[in-house]
């Protein structure tokens, strides 16, 4: 019966969705979804050496997000302290294992924050995220994905792009990716043990982005303890029996009206893979985006 009830609320939610993003987004105002937000003069410049959160998603990832964590260890900060914050079920062995394993590793200017929260939770990102957005004291926040790398200079190059910044939300110019990942390549390291690994910078060639997208959000921290991450959204911050496309992405610019500033972020990868491990394997939902994703490549 739980179960039935659980299948209908998230049925009604998917519809809902579609009905804000096709309609209602369209003709109601965005500030009555939100608190309003704090105005130029009343958010905080930063001025020399801040706090920036990272904050990041994983399901069925736990190969990507070594590569991330790695990342903080091989070019740990200078010019910024960084709450490197990951939300996980302790239901996804591989995950937890890589967070044991990074958790007992000291980074300098690096807090590790890794909170275990229900999948359920878990599948509906915004609720994650508006999480970090209501309990952060960080001057910035950055939501990203745990495919995301922060390689050589990039954390320090965001400390210098943000300073004496109050826009909304920034990102960086461009990006860096990996071709389209199959899953027996040697980069994924499916089934490796976890360690500090790196990546050659070499394997990545840059993307333009004209627009902020769901992996590079960085929020002012005024205005994200301020709206929160689609709080008044409902369909956004309700509960998921699997993990579910990120409307919410687009939702939240949409409460900013803001697509985003671009600035000279150095080095900002992602590793772009054809197998999506989040959605359950084998699936029809995950054999029709692995298809998808091969003819977009």
């Amino acid at each position: 019966m739980i179960k039935t009830k659980t299948y209908r609320t998230n049925k009604y939610n998917s519809y809902l969705i579609q009905l804000f993003r096709l309609v209602i987004k369209h003709i109601v105002p965005a500030s009555l979804f939100r608190e309003k937000i704090p105005s130029t003069s009343q958010r905080k410049a930063v001025d020399g050496h801040f706090n920036l959160e990272i904050v990041s998603h994983c399901w069925g990832y736990g190969n990507m997000l070594a590569y991330q964590l790695s990342s903080y260890v091989n070019h740990p900060p200078t010019k910024l302290s960084v709450t490197a914050t990951v939300l996980y079920s302790e239901e996804d062995e591989k995950t937890t294992e890589v967070i044991n394993f990074f958790k007992a590793i000291e980074v300098p200017n690096v807090t590790w924050n890794f909170q275990a929260i229900t999948k359920e939770k878990l599948f509906r990102r915004s609720i994650g995220r508006n999480m970090a957005a209501k309990s952060t004291t960080a001057d910035w926040i950055w939501y990203t994905d745990c495919d995301n790398i922060f390689h050589e200079n990039c954390l320090d190059s965001v400390a210098e792009q943000l300073q004496g910044c109050r826009e909304i939300l920034v990102h960086p110019k461009c990006e860096y990716t990996t071709e389209m990942l199959l899953d027996d390549d040697p980069i994924l390291r499916k089934d490796s043990a976890p360690a500090v690994i790196e990546i050659e910078r070499c394997k990545f060639t840059s993307t333009p982005l004209k627009k902020s997208t769901g992996p590079y959000q960085i929020v002012h921290g005024d205005v994200a303890r301020a709206i929160g991450y689609c709080e008044k959204l409902k369909m956004f911050q309700t509960e998921e029996t699997a993990w579910r496309k990120t409307y919410e992405d687009t939702a939240f610019k949409w409460l900013i009206k803001s697509e985003g500033t671009p600035l000279e972020i150095e080095n900002a990868l992602r590793i772009r893979h054809v197998s999506k491990g989040r959605y359950t394997k084998d699936s029809s939902v995950s054999r029709v985006r692995s298809k998808i994703r091969r003819l977009q490549e």
